[in-house]
């Protein structure tokens, strides 16, 4: 046997021990303490979420190009379209601080975090449409049309800086539909 093949065995062996620590720590981890959807997520399973992210977009997406550019009539259309399909689990500021987008596992995700916001339009517009698999992250390709999903992705990048009136009248907006708004902390 020479070096090279010595040392990729020798390698292999280590990887192969710590990938058998690493599953029987989770494992022992999930005994002892359960797998409840209320626990706080596991460093391993933020980066695991954010890579089935990454995977829930073709990557053509990236080189999408929104068609709309952000006006006040749009801005507001797009708005309302938030408060009344996303802000359940989101939080009509965007932070995903409402009872149910808190409780889901992995939690709903801040949109007005880097995370989030240094993706691509492409990106956002087949997250929103294709939707996340393993998270609570619906398809809305199905529901909402091409042209709201592009709308709706200007909100998104506006979310950072939407100020106290447009989260107002998203609060007055829900509840001229009898919804209210979510249970936001």
């Amino acid at each position: 046997m020479n070096e090279t093949m010595r040392r990729r065995s020798i390698a292999s062996a280590v990887v192969l021990v710590l990938s058998g620590v690493a599953a029987i720590s989770v494992y022992r981890a999930v005994i002892s303490h359960g797998f409840s959807a209320r626990a706080k997520p596991w460093a391993i399973e933020e980066f695991v979420a954010r890579r089935l992210r990454k995977l829930a977009t073709e990557p053509a997406a990236s080189r999408l190009i929104n068609p709309y550019t952000p006006t006040p009539e749009i801005r507001a259309e797009a708005r309302d379209h938030f408060a009344d399909h996303c802000a359940l689990c989101h939080a009509e500021d965007g932070s995903g601080k409402t009872e149910i987008g808190e409780g889901m596992y992995p939690p709903a995700t801040d949109l007005r975090e880097p995370e989030t916001q240094q993706l691509t339009d492409g990106e956002l517009f087949q997250i929103i449409r294709n939707g996340i698999r393993f998270t609570g992250m619906p398809g809305w390709g199905g529901v909402d049309t091409d042209e709201s999903i592009w709308k709706l992705v200007l909100f998104l990048r506006h979310l950072p800086d939407l100020s106290p009136e447009e989260l107002q009248n998203m609060r007055e907006k829900n509840a001229e539909r009898g919804e209210g708004h979510p249970h936001q902390h």
